[in-house]
């Protein structure tokens, strides 16, 4: 969409500006303060190195503005919630450039530090954040007058759709567009008489939502309709659209409703974004070099398991199996065989504790989880990370979902050598078990952050010492 992508440049743009004045004004502010030289236009007071900063300066602030996600969702948010963003992101990027640049000068007192870090930051979030302001401000504008709109679909079509049709269908210049509802039941005469398109029933939400370009979906369903609720959700999560539904009083009393905007109605926002894009950023640097250190470190167990599965059984050293990745997409995953050459020509099948397909190796492996080894392979090309639940089979997949069609949330985030789910059950031996296993990882994903997998790394490491691997 253009649209974004035109704003997000706008911001781009006047961020590296932002950034070179105020670097400008830090490094005269050197030359003058710390290094004596007199405030003139003199070409003594500009060395070559001025450049080399002032562009890599520019690409830092961009860089770390893009990793901390401030370029997403630019049209949604508050002026007030935007300045604290630029606030957070300049004291954590001003402290970076205090170490990496100021830190090494020579002075007089230590004051000259606080001083230089005061002019830089205070240059930098003055600049930037006026820059926003004005930004921001337009664009508020732009929705107030209409010229921005995003497609909107209302879900449902009783006595809830028509009194929150009422609110926001009057009130454009929260940006809404109602483009049509979809029915939950055959109620549709309320909204119709609105004058408003009935463009389906909640199972065609995705052709409706593709066909209609919608952006935006609101559900306002009826507690009588709440038995199609996880329906509407897992089909909506297959679709890049921003989901608000509205909350009855226990949502309310619990605290999840948040009050984003005076002029809105109150709405809970169900596909909030899992973790920021600063954590991802950080979780997949640590994936790989924890992946390329534990590949390193365990070297020699790695040999020696190779050599073992290798003399203890024929076949290959290695067992590569097809399974489903983030948002669905397959990958094969990569362990040391732990079973006997066509253990599966019968079809798939889960093991078991007194499974007589696993090798004498095989089980000693499983037991302090070696044969997950090679795994870490699969961390450093991108299709699983340290953390996360773990990959089935397609196979098993579907009959999972025949039981507990919200598996395919697992399908949000990338799959894991370890989980909270191995953590707290361990291998699973049938379906009943991965579906028992499955609350587990949910949990997981609904309180995504680095300090949880850090624990589950703990919990994972005193597992596997113990040998206390399931």
């Amino acid at each position: 969409m253009k649209r974004p992508i035109i704003h997000r440049a706008k911001y781009m743009f006047w961020d590296g500006i932002s950034s070179m004045l105020a670097y400008t004004i830090l490094y005269i502010y050197r030359r003058v303060r710390v290094e004596g030289y007199e405030l003139s236009w003199s070409p003594e007071l500009i060395e070559g190195a001025y450049f080399m900063g002032l562009f890599f300066i520019t690409i830092f602030w961009i860089t770390l503005f893009l990793v901390t996600g401030f370029y997403r969702d630019i049209y949604r948010r508050s002026r007030l919630k935007e300045l604290v963003f630029t606030f957070n992101t300049t004291v954590m990027g001003s402290i970076f450039i205090f170490f990496a640049l100021m830190l090494d000068d020579s002075i007089s007192s230590i004051s000259d530090y606080y001083r230089g870090f005061l002019v830089y930051f205070s240059a930098q979030f003055l600049i930037s954040s006026l820059a926003h302001f004005l930004l921001s401000t337009r664009t508020h504008y732009r929705i107030k007058k209409g010229t921005i709109k995003f497609n909107t679909l209302l879900i449902g079509s009783n006595e809830k759709a028509v009194e929150l049709y009422n609110e926001i269908g009057n009130r454009p210049k929260a940006g809404n567009h109602i483009v049509g509802f979809a029915s939950v039941h055959n109620n549709i005469r309320f909204l119709v008489e609105k004058n408003l398109a009935h463009l389906g029933i909640h199972t065609q939400l995705a052709s409706i939502i593709t066909r209609n370009n919608i952006e935006e979906v609101i559900i306002a369903i009826e507690s009588s309709e709440h038995e199609k609720l996880e329906t509407i959700i897992n089909i909506l999560e297959d679709v890049n659209v921003k989901v608000k539904m509205i909350p009855d009083t226990y949502d309310i009393i619990s605290g999840k409703v948040k009050l984003h905007s005076i002029s809105s109605a109150p709405l809970i926002e169900l596909n909030h974004e899992l973790v920021p894009l600063w954590q991802r950023v950080v979780k997949r640097v640590f994936d790989i070099l924890t992946s390329v250190f534990m590949l390193l470190l365990f070297s020699p167990i790695l040999i020696f398991s190779a050599i073992m599965v290798k003399s203890t059984s024929k076949g290959p050293i290695f067992y590569r199996q097809k399974r489903m990745g983030l948002n669905g997409k397959e990958f094969s995953m990569i362990k040391f065989r732990s079973m006997y050459q066509d253990a599966e020509k019968h079809g798939p099948k889960l093991s078991s504790s007194t499974d007589s397909r696993i090798t004498s190796w095989g089980r000693i492996m499983r037991k302090y989880r070696l044969d997950e080894l090679p795994q870490f392979l699969n961390v450093i090309f991108g299709d699983m990370s340290i953390v996360g639940p773990r990959p089935e089979r397609l196979h098993y997949v579907n009959l999972i979902k025949e039981k507990a069609p919200h598996y395919k949330h697992l399908q949000k985030v990338k799959p894991g050598i370890t989980s909270w789910g191995m953590v707290k059950f361990g291998y699973a031996e049938n379906v009943d078990e991965m579906v028992q296993r499955l609350k587990y990882d949910i949990i997981y994903i609904e309180n995504m952050n680095l300090f949880n997998d850090f624990k589950i790394l703990i919990y994972t490491v005193l597992i596997v010492l113990q040998g206390r691997g399931k």
